[in-house]
């Protein structure tokens, strides 16, 4: 059983040494546990600091191009390289990495393939009150998205199986812990949440510049997600209110007409055809997104097949030298 740490970094140079000093050398289960660090695009000493550290596996992008592309890189790098476990942690050391047998420990007794640490919000000092509010309101969303029971949608700190990294896709730019899970949920990957301690705040997060944007990036991504994974059912959600409200206003220009009202009440009448006619084309669009759907699967399949095919291959690469 081989475990592959990976660390995301951009400009981690200060932080990625006692990140990597904290990582458990053994966890009952696991034969091999080996680290990996993926450098978006640093510009500081990172690199070189993962080769000191003597990091098994370095993935040096040559530009930086967010921490969703990062994170798939090392999932690609990693299932390459034969894990059957991958745990992401992230770089500033936020996460408490002795935790990180409680987060293999569910894919070791096959009760999960995809485990997220749960952290104890209410207790972070760091978190101000209005960012508590937002984790936990975004969890929720996540949640009645996916269709899973993740207590906490937003944190880095996860474990996937290999079969669960064969199949995890990611679009968004901003960051891949929504986005994941949305997709895992609604692909039959089985995910549990598992508490997990943090360490002290050792520089300020580079997501959350300002709450405002925290909220506008989340909510698109979660939107997107929404769109990306179940068309249908969103755009019959969205045409609903439309119905009811043409439906009360069709109602209305029936009665006054039966009732023999002496105007004619054009405008109630004509707001309810474009009421009742978006409604139409939006479940046109529903019809139009099960379809894509079906589509989308169907390519993920291929992609899954095609994912495991050459890691196989790279694997028996290794082997023949």
């Amino acid at each position: 059983m081989k475990l592959i740490i990976q660390i995301p970094c951009f400009n981690e140079a200060e932080h990625l040494g006692p990140t990597l000093a904290d990582l458990p050398r053994s966890i009952p289960g696991v034969d091999i546990i080996e680290t990996l660090v993926i450098s978006d695009g640093s510009r500081d000493a990172t690199v070189e600091v993962a080769r000191a550290c003597g990091v098994d596996h370095i993935v040096d992008l040559p530009i930086n191009k967010g921490l969703a592309h990062g994170f798939m890189a090392g999932l690609d790098r990693a299932l390459r390289e034969g894990a059957d476990i991958i745990v992401n942690t992230d770089a500033d050391n936020q996460y408490r990495a002795a935790d990180i047998h409680k987060l293999v420990r569910p894919i070791l007794d096959r009760e999960a393939e995809f485990v997220v640490g749960d952290r104890p919000i209410p207790d972070i000092a760091h978190f101000s009150r209005h960012k508590r509010a937002l984790q936990h309101i975004g969890s929720w969303v996540v949640r009645m998205a996916s269709g899973t029971k993740v207590g906490d949608a937003p944190s880095g700190f996860r474990a996937l199986s290999r079969e669960a990294a064969l199949r995890i896709n990611t679009f968004d730019s901003y960051t891949y812990t929504l986005e994941t899970i949305v997709h895992a949920g609604l692909s039959d990957v089985r995910i549990v949440s598992v508490p997990i301690g943090v360490n002290g705040e050792t520089r300020p997060s580079r997501l959350v510049r300002s709450i405002p944007d925290y909220v506008a990036r989340s909510a698109r991504s979660i939107v997107r997600t929404t769109l990306i994974y179940q068309p249908a059912r969103s755009f019959v959600l969205m045409s609903i209110p439309l119905a009811v409200l043409g439906t009360i206003l069709l109602a209305r220009w029936l009665w006054l007409y039966v009732d023999g009202s002496p105007r004619a009440h054009v405008p109630s009448l004509l707001a309810s055809a474009g009421l009742l006619l978006t409604c139409v084309f939006l479940w046109i669009a529903a019809v139009l997104g099960k379809l894509l759907a079906i589509n989308r699967r169907l390519l993920q399949d291929i992609q899954y097949r095609l994912r495991k095919f050459d890691a196989q291959l790279n694997e028996a690469d290794d082997e023949r030298r």
